[in-house]
């Protein structure tokens, strides 16, 4: 009997309907979590069992399932493609704001671009997990107003990656809630952000011509490729992947950079990581690598 199988079997054995009161059990629990981590390389910690739940009952309400077996079923019946980034949406936190974790960033401004300005060629940054965009965007600007009148490379352009479609359009749109303008510092502001009605703003042309949005599961990175980026950007996505796939993912993203270039992590996400390609570069409040061959 295959794992799918065996895991149905498992919601078989009890209805449970779409109401507030639905609840799983543990064996439950791990079937889910087993099938998460296979589809998606998710990681569900059991203390985020009602976060999970939340998650699920939200699709099964959309689909119109009466039940978690049922649900459960659709997912695994013909690997329904359609369905599994609407879930898996649902159960990754896209809340992020602009110019988020300001040591990062300095570190981006006072180390990496110095560097640029020695190098010829495109300058390539990847903002992984980039979710609704603000992170790429406050890249982008950085870069841009870092890289002005300066005898920079003839061009630069930053790639933003996100498994949730839903959020990918948001960031491609590049338009935002006016109160979200707090957090990008004033200069920013007026030469970055356009208003475009008494609720909301937009990022420049200018930025967002710089800045690609493409859908990726890391899960599956293999099916990804390799290129050479000169920075790459990785912050608040760990978090959803235990150890060992935490491991892989940033030793394939290491593979993405070309000798030199800088990988950014978020601090605290992953201790003691050997890897004989990358040295460890200190600098306060941060997580930052350099491949050095």
């Amino acid at each position: 009997m295959s794992d799918a199988a065996g895991n149905a079997q498992v919601f078989q054995r009890a209805n449970l309907p779409v109401g507030i009161a639905a609840q799983i059990d543990d064996e439950q629990f791990a079937a889910w979590t087993r099938l998460l981590r296979q589809k998606a390389g998710l990681f569900i910690a059991p203390e985020r069992r009602s976060f999970l739940l939340s998650g699920i009952r939200a699709r099964m309400r959309a689909t119109q399932c009466a039940s978690v077996g049922e649900y459960y079923d659709r997912l695994i019946q013909c690997d329904n493609a359609a369905e599994w980034p609407l879930l898996i949406d649902r159960l990754t936190v896209h809340e992020t704001c602009f110019f988020r974790h300001e040591s990062s960033l300095r570190f981006v401004g006072s180390c990496v671009l110095p560097d640029v300005l020695k190098q010829s060629g495109e300058f390539t940054v990847w903002s992984v997990g980039c979710a609704t965009g603000e992170e790429t965007y406050s890249l982008a600007m950085l870069i841009d107003d870092g890289l002005e009148g300066e005898p920079a490379p003839a061009s630069w352009r930053i790639v933003g990656s996100d498994i949730s479609e839903p959020a990918l359009k948001c960031a491609r749109e590049g338009r935002y809630l006016r109160r979200r303008l707090r957090d990008i510092p004033l200069a920013y502001q007026f030469k970055y952000c356009e208003q475009v009605s008494g609720t909301h703003f937009r990022i420049s042309d200018g930025i967002r011509q710089r800045v690609t949005f493409t859908s990726l599961n890391l899960s599956t990175q293999a099916a990804a490729g390799k290129q050479d980026f000169d920075l790459i950007y990785c912050q608040n996505l760990l978090i959803y992947y235990d150890r060992q796939s935490r491991l892989d993912m940033v030793d394939w993203l290491a593979r993405n950079l070309r000798p030199g270039g800088v990988m950014i992590l978020g601090p605290g996400e992953l201790l003691d990581w050997p890897n004989a390609n990358m040295e460890k570069v200190r600098y306060p409040d941060s997580l930052v690598y350099r491949r050095i061959n």
